[in-house]
């Protein structure tokens, strides 16, 4: 399979995942997660030649994700220009207003950890597997489980405006 091919069926196959991972860290700003994903996919594409199978390719494209949302939220916009846009409009209208509220407020409390449990945060709620995350971070599957559930307790804690 030639460069091209191969590049376009990872796309295919993976952008929807790495987009809503850069909406997780951008707080909901399509826009910025937008940006993010294309600079991703450019730099897969720019060292696919460089990839050695020593990962699954999704682990590897994973960990271009998040190195690429951490320099942009590092880089030219300050913390608090993404924490404070405004959320998008993620809820139907069958869910209540105090549940479109607990959402807003889960996400308001996902922006305030700590990179890395934000990473897992997002992570898990995108279905990936414990794993390929445990890869990504570079901690194993049982640290990360109870990584996990300490991370459960404190947005918990924060959705109930116990605050962390």
């Amino acid at each position: 399979m030639d460069k091209k091919n191969q590049f376009n069926e990872i796309y295919n196959k993976h952008y929807n995942k790495v987009f809503r991972l850069c909406k997780g860290y951008f707080c909901g700003d399509i826009a910025l997660a937008s940006d993010a994903a294309q600079e991703i996919f450019i730099k897969v594409w720019e060292n696919l030649d460089t990839f050695r199978n020593e990962s699954s390719i999704s682990t590897w494209i994973y960990k271009i994700a998040v190195n690429t949302c951490l320099l942009y939220l590092r880089k030219s916009f300050s913390r608090k220009e993404i924490r404070t846009v405004i959320m998008p409009q993620v809820v139907s209208d069958i869910y209540s207003n105090e549940k479109e509220e607990q959402l807003q407020q889960m996400y308001k409390c996902i922006q305030k950890l700590e990179e890395t449990n934000k990473m897992i945060i997002l992570m898990t709620l995108d279905g990936i597997e414990y794993n390929e995350i445990s890869e990504v971070i570079g901690i194993t599957e049982e640290t990360l489980r109870v990584r996990i559930h300490r991370i459960k307790k404190t947005l918990t804690k924060c959705v109930q405006n116990e605050d962390i």
